[in-house]
């Protein structure tokens, strides 16, 4: 109840019948970052372990921005980056009675919209199995269009054909014609996941520009001598602003 709506579309093809009732999640986790912290991954889990066990970390800063001081030092916090994950997730899906989905759809030189209006008034007839259309909606993510019609009756024998001849322009192409389900979650479960190589640095004050930050932040955790090992990647938020992180799934 807590979760946000969100629509989603799933994509997919099922080889054996008995792969029908599975789903394989594949994450794509957006962490908001405060500021004055810094997301550093590391190319070895060992390293990064390393980092969050010494916990805190003195960090020498080459301060030539500063005239008072030729060099100063900082000290930031280093924590493990946890965040949950999808651990079950069960769909209950309902097949719509009045809508179907329109694919194998051609790359044409003709607008979204110039798209929608052929498809509208070719399935607004009778004569192709269609009826009066109440909607359309074009998927950007899979290239595909929900065709919504005014009534009961006309989705059943259209998916059953499968496949239709649609003229579009100066041509006739072969689409394919789908049953439309939606589905509502009616169970998930969320398990806390570590990232193994990042590491989450807090409280770095606002001395440097950006670009200076993150380079004595590279440099410093880049030493065996400190704990650190090499780095594949660094961002730095100054404080008073806030960014976004963007985790995929690790396939190194």
């Amino acid at each position: 109840s807590a979760l946000l709506e969100k629509k989603m579309i799933f994509k997919g093809l099922t080889v054996n019948k008995e792969d029908m009732n599975k789903l394989m999640l594949t994450p794509l986790i957006h962490c908001p970052l405060p500021g004055g912290s810094a997301l550093i991954t590391f190319e070895e889990a060992e390293v990064a372990q390393r980092i969050t066990d010494m916990r805190e970390h003195t960090v020498e800063l080459s301060c030539g921005e500063l005239q008072e001081l030729d060099q100063c030092r900082v000290r930031v916090q280093a924590v493990p980056m946890d965040m949950l994950l999808p651990s079950a997730l069960e769909i209950r899906l309902t097949q719509s009675s009045r809508s179907i989905i329109v694919s194998d759809l051609p790359s044409l030189d003709i607008s979204k919209e110039a798209l929608l209006d052929k498809l509208e008034l070719f399935f607004s007839k009778t004569k192709n199995g269609g009826s009066e259309v109440e909607s359309r909606e074009f998927l950007e993510d899979s290239h595909q269009v929900v065709l919504t019609f005014t009534q009961d009756g006309v989705v059943g024998p259209l998916i059953e054909r499968g496949h239709i001849q649609v003229p579009i322009g100066k041509g006739k192409y072969k689409i394919k014609i789908s049953p439309c389900m939606s589905g509502d979650i009616s169970n998930l479960q969320l398990q806390r996941s570590r990232c193994p190589r990042t590491v989450l640095l807090l409280g770095i004050p606002d001395v440097l520009s950006q670009e200076s930050m993150r380079d004595a932040l590279e440099i410093h955790f880049q030493k065996a001598s400190r704990g650190g090992g090499e780095v594949d990647h660094l961002d730095y938020v100054p404080a008073g602003r806030t960014g976004v992180a963007v985790f995929v799934e690790d396939t190194g």
